[in-house]
């Protein structure tokens, strides 16, 4: 048998020690020169300062003023959380998936290294892999493996790969004795991808469950936890199967290491994966269309600040910021309710109305409806579809409508439905005429005393409509625009709610107060005139034209003019008679915003969206606050409010219904309000205030050549009012709303003392007292 000498056995294990600490000095060197980037061979390493401040995309958070978060702006969807509102489920899945021995190594697991490299050279997979959960944290959080960080060897693949694992390992032992190990599992909880767009546990729970992380179960938590491995493979709404194979490789895991037993393991794997699949984005969750607007505002903050601050830049969609806003989510979700409900039916009566014909026309010399030529294809040129198809096919028309007119697959809007949209198959000139016949709307709510917008409604659907129609919209506001017109007469011509004038042809001749070369006579909507004396505020109650048209002639146009920009009006305004009908386009936010000037005793107040700014921790970096700017008289402002207010109260009011059908005047409450409709029903309008909140909507379709045929159905106070009545129905019905928006009577100024009391009878010009006719309707503004 043959055995070593005393003096060999002692030379080689002296050679293997040599050997040993030749191999340890060159590791450590090599690792001295990753760490150090020695020649800029390895590419660099996050600085110290980054793993003590480790940074990742966080999504900026919206909020209402009363905490309800609204929803994100982000590139990835990701929202940090705390340890303590995770699920034990989640932990628990993920240590017996990801990292058993969690607890035990210090970053570097050689156990795990060793099972890896076996299973490669065996071709056996194993459970885990040989990276522990802190050297996720490092490839995930600080990005090792990307041209950052990559150095003149980087572009050799094996060895790029044995560098990059060096780095990671290097960081995690880092990350070890600068952070917990709870600190370390939330860092990879939050940071890690679970497909669709969707970053960190909070996220992926809202996502596949519409649960809190704290609310997961156990099946739910293998589920997420199996996704881990590979998001896109193991995708529960694509392959379903898969996933559930997965999830239950997850839940043996969870058996082995002790955290189910044998009998909870053999219940949990028989159930079926159930999802409440919903992305986040945004299309989706409340007053979509406010934050889309104010998305330019908060930008144009941030813009300036960094400017202030180079060192200290911030990014809306990456920087975590929470950003509060005005919004009342009671408040919105009534409004988005009740706005739902009433275009539902709306949409209803305009389908049955134009049943068999299309929607898109004009009325002919004879007073006939026709139908626009060409309408379609001149609204198909452009769209995105043929732009592209004529980039193609350039003049070759025939190909380009060829496949216009070609079926493919594709949801459409809908109302009902599942999230209100439905699987269909339409060639894209039909899915033209499909939305073209659809009426729109823009509404919003606002609070006189701060000008805090409480909610905002910018259309039907933010995913299939996106053009805002509250703000960035605008049109002809018919009647509504008359209060401007009283109050220039009121204030600038001494006359009170009680003065009288007769209903009768009111005639402007060419080039009067900037008139035409023609001479101008407004009729009234039955083209007739009762020639009653009427007092200004049963004028404005029924709508009169021909009293407007009077009240213009005595004040001017350019009078008007700089009343209604005074109040907030900020859109240009045509200086000439017609004004009195309201003819020049503005939008609902500039409504309510000038409206709200009457209920807040003459201040001018800007509209306010956001509250405040915070950075990721919760600092505030910017506080807004209200603009008040005192333009008219308060009692002048009253006197408008009791004007309006016949509209409600008096039994020829166009806005009667709201006192007979929705009971809003019940228990002492007071609302000043006035409808409007434009030439052919293009637009329907409807405003109302009370004491504390100030409301405006206007309803048509997004091209002025849609709308209804008569004044029963296109008239304000059919398409728009009801919608506001049950808004304002909604308000008074909720508990929480009562004591901010209590039912009280407009607040008269001190020391007002002029008598309001108009009586309710109408005078014809021998003084003969003539009972009113009973109207729910108003008239068409026509324009001669």
């Amino acid at each position: 048998m043959f055995e070593l000498q005393p003096g060999l056995y002692r030379r080689l294990i002296a050679r293997l020690w040599k050997i040993s600490l030749a191999g340890i000095l060159l590791l450590v060197l090599y690792i001295v020169a990753v760490s150090f980037n020695f020649l800029w061979l390895f590419g660099g390493m996050p600085s110290l300062k980054a793993l003590e401040n480790p940074q990742s995309y966080e999504a900026s958070e919206i909020y209402t003023e009363d905490g309800v978060l609204l929803s994100k702006y982000y590139l990835e969807n990701r929202t940090p959380i705390e340890i303590s509102q995770v699920s034990p489920n989640v932990i628990s899945a993920l240590l017996a998936t990801e990292d058993a021995r969690f607890v035990k190594h210090s970053g570097i697991d050689a156990r795990s290294i060793f099972r890896a490299i076996t299973g490669v050279l065996t071709g056996r997979s194993s459970s885990g892999g040989g990276s522990t959960l802190t050297q996720q944290v490092a490839k995930n959080l600080f990005e090792t493996r990307t041209e950052k960080f990559r150095g003149v060897l980087g572009s050799i693949p094996y060895v790029r790969v044995i560098i990059d694992k060096t780095k990671e390992w290097i960081l995690s032992v880092r990350l070890e004795r600068n952070y917990t190990k709870q600190e370390i599992m939330m860092m990879y909880l939050n940071t890690v991808s679970f497909g669709n767009n969707t970053f960190g546990i909070k996220t992926a729970a809202k996502t596949y469950f519409n649960k809190e992380p704290w609310q997961v179960n156990v099946e739910e938590a293998a589920l997420l936890v199996g996704m881990l491995q590979n998001p896109s493979r193991f995708n529960p709404r694509l392959y379903e199967d898969r996933s559930l194979v997965r999830r239950n490789v997850v839940l043996s895991q969870m058996r082995k290491y002790g955290f189910l037993t044998d009998d909870q393991y053999a219940v949990y794997k028989q159930k079926p994966i159930k999802l409440d699949f919903n992305i986040e984005n945004q299309n989706t969750g409340p007053a979509a269309y406010f934050r889309s607007v104010i998305k330019d505002d908060i930008q144009k903050w941030i813009d300036e600040y960094n400017e202030a601050n180079p060192d200290n830049e911030l990014d809306l969609h990456t920087s975590g910021l929470k950003i509060r806003t005005t919004i009342d989510s009671r408040l919105q979700r009534a409004a988005e309710e009740s706005v739902y409900e009433h275009m539902r039916e709306q949409q209803r009566k305009f389908y049955e109305h134009w049943r068999g014909r299309n929607p898109w026309t004009y009325k002919d010399k004879g007073g006939k409806w026709r139908e626009l030529p060409g309408y379609i294809e001149n609204a198909a040129k452009r769209t995105p579809r043929y732009i592209a198809l004529k980039k193609e096919y350039g003049d070759d028309e025939k190909a380009i409508w060829a496949e216009m007119r070609k079926p493919v697959k594709m949801k459409v809007f809908v109302y009902g439905g599942r999230r209100n949209e439905k699987d269909t198959v339409m060639s894209p000139l039909d899915s033209i005429k499909y939305y073209k016949r659809f009426l729109n709307v823009g509404f919003m709510s606002m609070d006189p005393r701060n000008g805090h917008v409480k909610a905002w409604v910018g259309g039907i659907n933010f995913k299939y409509f996106k053009f805002d129609h509250v703000k960035q919209g605008k049109r002809q506001p018919g009647s509504t625009f008359k209060p401007f017109v009283y109050l220039a007469a009121i204030d600038k011509n001494f006359l009170t709610p009680c003065d009288r004038i007769t209903d009768q042809p009111v005639r402007f001749d060419p080039y009067e107060d900037h008139n035409g070369p023609t001479p101008w006579v407004p009729n009234n909507s039955n083209g007739k005139w009762s020639y009653q004396q009427l007092s200004l505020r049963q004028a404005l109650g029924r709508s009169i034209n021909s009293v407007s048209a009077q009240l213009i002639k005595q004040a001017k146009s350019a009078s008007v003019v700089e009343y209604a920009h005074k109040l907030g009006i900020e859109s240009k305004l045509a200086e000439n008679p017609t004004l009195c009908l309201g003819t020049s386009d503005v939008s609902v936010y500039e409504m309510v915003a000038a409206y709200c000037t009457f209920a807040n005793a003459g201040y001018r107040v800007k509209p306010l969206t956001v509250l405040r700014i915070e950075d990721k921790k919760g600092n505030v970096l910017v506080n807004f606050f209200p603009e008040n700017k005192l333009v008219i008289n308060a009692n002048v402002a009253y006197q408008m409010l009791y004007l309006m207010r016949g509209a409600v109260e008096d039994p020829d009011g166009t806005s009667q219904r709201l006192r007979t059908q929705y009971k809003l005047l019940e228990g002492g409450n007071e609302i000043a309000a006035k409808t409007g409709t434009t030439s052919s029903y293009s637009d329907g309008w409807f405003m109302g205030m009370t004491e504390n909140l100030v409301s405006g909507l206007w309803v048509g379709g997004d091209d002025r050549s849609i709308h209804f045929r008569d004044m029963a159905l296109g008239q304000g106070a059919r398409v728009a009012m009801p919608a506001w009545g049950m808004y304002m129905q909604k308000v008074y019905a909720d508990p929480t709303l009562k004591r901010s928006y209590p039912k009280v009577p407009f607040r008269k100024p001190d020391g007002f003392n002029l008598a309001l009391d108009c009586g309710g009878y109408a005078i014809d010009s021998s003084q003969r007292y003539i009972p009113p006719k009973v109207v729910e309707s108003e008239e068409e503004e026509i324009l001669n």
